[in-house]
């Protein structure tokens, strides 16, 4: 983790991505409505895409850094963060609504919160 630059910048990306979530999930009062119209598939279109992505960074940063970035912020479940990415990128299809509605409305703050955090402290 000596040259923190790229991963500021990576993890700077990852949290551009993730802010975009609350917006689009917007609007969203139950996992029904996801399904409910075409605007409500598009939002959780967009929502999964921003996961698969998030969950392949992090994936990535874990491994550049050995584990010991990610274990430094134990609020977060890396490995269900990481584990989504698989899930919706191998079964898209078969995606839980429900369990995408609770991510977004229990687990993006405090990931949001998570990164803003870890790109203050690695600045």
């Amino acid at each position: 983790m000596s040259n923190t630059d790229p991963l500021i910048e990576r993890l700077e990306d990852v949290l551009t991505a993730l802010e975009r979530i609350p917006r689009r999930f917007a609007g969203i009062a139950t996992a029904a409505a996801f399904e409910q119209s075409e605007a409500g598939r598009d939002r959780l279109d967009a929502i999964c895409m921003i996961l698969v992505a998030v969950g392949e960074a992090m994936r990535q940063l874990d491994r550049k850094t050995e584990g010991r970035l990610l274990a430094r912020y134990p609020e977060v479940k890396w490995q269900g963060v990481i584990g989504v990415r698989n899930v919706i990128a191998h079964g898209y299809f078969d995606i839980d609504v429900e369990q995408v509605f609770d991510i977004c409305q229990k687990d993006i703050p405090v990931l949001i919160e998570t990164l803003r955090k870890m790109v203050e402290e690695l600045r």
